[in-house]
């Protein structure tokens, strides 16, 4: 009895469209279209790769960090894992902390030097921006 109140609290509001006789048949779980005209692929691939120029820049900035300043990569076209290593690759040539948040790396210091030399080392096209 105890699993069935797990189950039924695990659900996100009730119970979700499985077929429709007016929709088409079988309906997709992710997207809830019907699943000839199902997206969840083409929302996916949005969401894995941001389509960049292909150049990533790096800048310095200090608002909304009360004076502390970061090193902020931004352009990177990686997928979220991918970016989440690269980050941590980042953070270990600097020797110092850091977060990737939105696609972005930010790593705390003024490292643009190192950073920008650890980048191009790994082939990527790097431009300095901002001051």
């Amino acid at each position: 009895m105890s699993t069935m109140k797990q189950q039924r609290a695990g659900q996100s509001g009730g119970s979700t469209l499985v077929y429709s006789t007016d929709g088409g048949g079988r309906m997709c779980p992710g997207c809830g279209e019907p699943v000839a005209r199902c997206r969840c692929k083409e929302l996916e691939k949005a969401r894995s790769a941001p389509a960049t120029d292909g150049i990533v820049r790096v800048s310095h900035e200090t608002k909304g960090r009360k004076g502390k300043g970061v090193t902020l990569v931004k352009g990177v076209a990686l997928e979220a894992a991918a970016l989440l290593a690269l980050g941590k690759q980042l953070k270990t040539a600097c020797g110092t902390g850091g977060t990737v948040k939105d696609g972005t790396i930010e790593i705390q210091g003024d490292h643009r030097e190192t950073v920008i030399a650890a980048l191009a080392k790994l082939g990527h096209t790097v431009k300095r921006a901002g001051g």
